[in-house]
């Protein structure tokens, strides 16, 4: 999963806000206002291209407003990507500041309408129509008001410290920033308490199973001890170069920052979830028992896959994958010998010591062992890199329990932080070694650390388009990645090769069981077991997994979808090319234009497989030059 904070297509944002995630971009900034700028419109070759007050000029001028006023609106998105003008605040969650930026977005759409699109060059009209997509979106989205669910066991206020680990501590300034988010908590979290309140009223309200994670969550932030607190962290090892005295001054404000507003809010939101919260939340667990319930999960879908795919339709695309890929599956067990049943053999995948570490330590060098032997091999599938580098880190112990396997963090846009691979220690004996290579593959190379950085890199774009994406592209590629372990060497062994199965065949469970809970009315309880017998996943994951369905309608869908549509483009490439097909060149053509929805990807393809046909000599040579 990728979880890019800002919400990522796969993951929660530190103000988790259920009406952002179903966007489409991954908002993030630039660091300076000379890189929000965006570059001349490309295909500015035409003269009317750089006229002042021409269509493409008024189209980035109105790019370069709207991305200023999305990180404006959103400075944790904003600190994560290295951009400090707002490090001293959090989102304004008031009804106000929500209602205000949705007329923003209706604003916005007017003017974008208002250019002339077949005035536009060619590549200005694809980024014309990407912008268009998703301001609609946005504005359609408004409609199911989702942000009056603004938490889950995920991510949300109650989890507000870990933006720490996304943030520079290099300067007095840095430290002050932080002194002033401290000091702003309380309005963060009595307005995050505000919301709930309206979610009640209007019976909004998140399902009680996976609301009864938080209160655990919560505690940890309720601390005697001011430096105990999870939002000490940053004060623990400051920078020598900032004088001594200042040290002790900023850990001073921060001491009492943290003890006379931090705590405080902290307890009144634990009295505020406990007594009023909890009890309020619903016993149902899919989208179908929300207010509009139906019509939501429905956007969800679309919103989630680029299609038109219902969700009746994506439950029996899940069905026949699942059954595909239980055939591959099985013939892996007949090769190792193993005598019994399927699920005799899931069984001993997940209870044999032999698959599993006892030391945390031991589990994180394996993932960084791993990922340093993926990295040589990718230029046999790949003529572009991306220059950023990524590390390997560990989950924060304060949300490991609660979360998924494995994340990804990307870049920060000027450069100063690498891309992370963020890996889950805790439990290491439900971390199984048949899944490390696949994880890996995914989350880092060839997977979201090479399409994310390289999407950051495409310079010629503008700044919605470098730094965002469309969840089915992003989570396609991720999970297309994982498909070409065998290519780089990977998946000798035949358990590593039924973990790559075990991970294709949970986003193929994902398809039925995210259908099934969010339309057609499957209990938790149905999920999870025709989860378990299908897939070698351990019963901690497994719950785990089915409770961030639960709490992200739709999300799920768009790895499966996604890869699918990259696998039929890569065959259609094969059958038309035959001798003339290149690997590397396909891979590169699919990255060049960063995240895009399924259909545009499509033509994307098919523009590349006509201009090889067109370019190439009979004999197959000289194929390179033809790429894009």
């Amino acid at each position: 999963m990728h979880a890019d904070r800002p919400p990522r297509p796969d993951s929660p944002s530190i103000v988790l806000c259920l009406s952002a995630l179903l966007s489409t971009a991954v908002s993030t900034t630039p660091v300076t206002a000379q890189t929000t700028a965006s570059p001349q419109p490309r295909g500015a070759a035409t003269a009317e291209a750089t006229v002042p007050g021409s269509p493409a000029d008024r189209l980035y001028a109105l790019f370069d407003r709207e991305w200023e006023r999305t990180m404006r609106e959103n400075p944790e998105w904003a600190s994560q990507l290295g951009d400090r003008r707002w490090n001293d605040r959090w989102q304004d969650l008031s009804p106000e500041a929500i209602a205000a930026s949705h007329a923003a977005d209706r604003t916005a759409l007017e003017e974008l309408l208002a250019i002339e699109r077949d005035a536009l060059p060619p590549d200005a009209r694809l980024d014309y129509d990407l912008f268009h997509q998703e301001l609609e979106r946005a504005i359609e989205g408004y409609r199911f008001r989702m942000f009056e669910i603004p938490l889950n066991q995920r991510g949300g206020v109650q989890t507000a410290d870990e933006i720490q680990e996304s943030l520079r501590f290099t300067e007095v300034a840095d430290y002050e920033d932080w002194i002033g988010r401290l000091s702003r908590i309380g309005t963060l979290v009595d307005r995050t308490t505000a919301l709930m309140e309206r979610g009640i009223a209007a019976g909004r309200v998140p399902p009680r199973v996976i609301m009864e994670r938080i209160p655990d969550q919560i505690a940890k932030q309720v601390v005697d001890d001011p430096e105990a607190s999870p939002f000490w962290k940053a004060f623990e090892e400051m920078p020598e170069e900032i004088p001594a005295a200042e040290r002790e001054r900023l850990r001073r404000e921060g001491r009492e920052a943290i003890a006379e507003v931090v705590l405080p809010a902290y307890r009144r939101f634990q009295r505020f979830f406990a007594d009023r919260y909890l009890p309020a939340t619903r016993a149902t667990v899919g989208a179908w028992d929300l207010p509009e319930g139906e019509a939501f999960y429905r956007f969800a879908t679309r919103a989630f896959t680029t299609t038109d795919l219902t969700p009746e339709e994506i439950h029996e695309i899940g069905l026949a994958e699942v059954a595909r890929i239980r055939s591959e599956m099985e013939t892996i067990i007949e090769e190792v010998g193993f005598e019994g049943t399927f699920a005799e053999f899931l069984d001993h995948l997940r209870t044999d010591p032999k698959f599993y570490y006892e030391d945390p330590e031991e589990l994180l060098e394996a993932y960084r062992a791993t990922a340093k032997k993926i990295d040589p091999e990718l230029v046999k599938l790949f003529g572009r890199l991306p220059r950023m580098p990524y590390g390997v880190k560990p989950i924060p112990d304060n949300v490991a329990p609660d979360t998924t396997t494995a994340y990804y963090s990307r870049p920060a846009a000027d450069g100063s932080r690498a891309g992370y691979y963020y890996v889950n220690l805790y439990r290491p004996e439900v971390r199984p070694k048949y899944e490390i290579e696949v994880l890996t593959v995914h989350e880092a190379m060839p997977g979201h650390h090479l399409q994310l950085a390289l999407s950051q890199e495409l310079g010629e774009l503008p700044a919605f388009r470098r730094f965002g994406g469309f969840t089915a592209f992003v989570e396609g590629w991720g999970l297309y990645s994982e498909s070409l372990g065998d290519e780089l060497g990977l998946y000798q062994d035949p358990y590593s090769k039924f973990g790559q199965l075990t991970y294709e065949m949970w986003r193929a469970v994902r398809l039925v069981v995210d259908t099934g809970i969010h339309a057609k009315k499957w209990s938790r309880q149905q999920a999870i077991d025709l989860f378990a017998a299908n897939a070698a996943k351990t019963e901690h994951d497994i719950v785990n997994e089915i409770d961030r369905y639960i709490a992200w309608p739709g999300q799920a869908l768009a790895y499966k979808i996604g890869e699918l549509k990259i696998q039929e483009l890569r065959r259609r490439a094969e059958e038309r090319l035959g001798e003339r097909f290149d690997v590397r060149g396909f891979h590169d053509a699919v990255l060049a234009q960063g995240g895009v929805p399924l259909d545009v990807l499509e033509r994307q393809i098919d523009a590349w497989i006509a201009a090889r046909l067109a370019a190439a000599p009979a004999a197959g040579a000289g194929l390179e030059d033809a790429a894009p």
